[in-house]
């Protein structure tokens, strides 16, 4: 069952999607070596408790976490824990934030300190990845041109791994709803989208093999090879045109800019 969302379900999803990026962005600010992932887990869920919202995530479907937090090779679902993230380390963090009766949900692959340029590469291309994704969520197209948008520039051009099990979805008065969003598929095919359509969609991109397994936790998804993942999701609705982007990267960038100069002066 496809629901599509009135102008003024839209606004409301937008409140709580830009609720999640505000909390991103606190997330950028807070993080460093040293820092837990449950440090960032706690802060988080707090910092959406304060502005009259529930973490979504937490006790989903008996995840016991407000976040995702997914650390190098974890490619999603990651468990917060007490290890502390260190230099060279790249970090997912997945959040999701319910009020006034809708769900927002948005997530982030910050580097602490210095990463390799290969690394860099890797989060640089799946963020540019989602916007070509979100380029093709309009009014008139299909769910395949999102995907083949997200797998052509991923796998075909850098030649990445596209993680097959996990997809994007719409996104509404329930966390998870139709449609599925994979990251990989053909052109033109899939689910015509129409105007009011709310999708989340979240390129979950491996360096190297798409080949990921259950950790023992049953819900960490790791890759196969070890090799590092990047995860980036925006909450989007179809329009004609041009694709409305609910949640925002804005303050998090900046914010992500800001940290990394005072981690390097740190450690000068």
């Amino acid at each position: 069952m496809i629901h599509y969302k009135t102008k003024e379900e839209i606004e409301l999803i937008r409140k709580s999607c830009l609720l999640v990026s505000a909390t991103l962005s606190e997330v950028a600010k807070f993080l460093r070596p040293g820092v837990t992932t449950l440090q960032v887990d706690s802060m988080a869920e707090q910092f959406i408790r304060d502005h009259g919202a529930l973490p979504n995530f937490k006790n989903y479907k008996g995840y016991p976490f407000a976040c995702c937090i997914s650390v190098n090779d974890a490619v999603v679902h990651g468990f917060p824990t007490n290890n502390e993230l260190k230099n060279g380390d790249i970090v997912s963090v997945d959040v999701g934030a319910f009020m006034n009766g809708f769900h927002g949900d948005s997530a982030y692959t910050f580097a602490i300190g210095s990463i390799s340029e290969e690394v860099k590469k890797l989060l640089g291309v799946t963020k540019e990845s989602l916007y070509k994704g979100i380029e093709k969520a309009v009014s008139g197209n299909r769910v395949g041109d999102i995907s083949f948008a997200v797998q052509d520039y991923t796998e075909r051009k850098h030649g990445y791994g596209v993680v097959r099990e996990l997809v994007g979805h719409g996104l509404g008065r329930h966390l998870h709803e139709d449609p599925q969003i994979p990251n990989y598929g053909r052109r033109g095919s899939g689910l015509k989208l129409k105007e009011g359509l709310v999708i989340a969609i979240e390129p979950m991109i491996n360096m190297g093999t798409k080949d990921v397994f259950h950790d023992e936790d049953g819900w960490t998804i790791r890759t196969r090879d070890g090799k590092p993942a990047a995860h980036y999701e925006h909450t989007v609705c179809v329009q004609k045109g041009n694709a409305d982007i609910l949640s925002s990267f804005a303050d998090i960038e900046r914010n992500e800019k800001a940290n990394a100069n005072l981690v390097s002066d740190y450690h000068a």
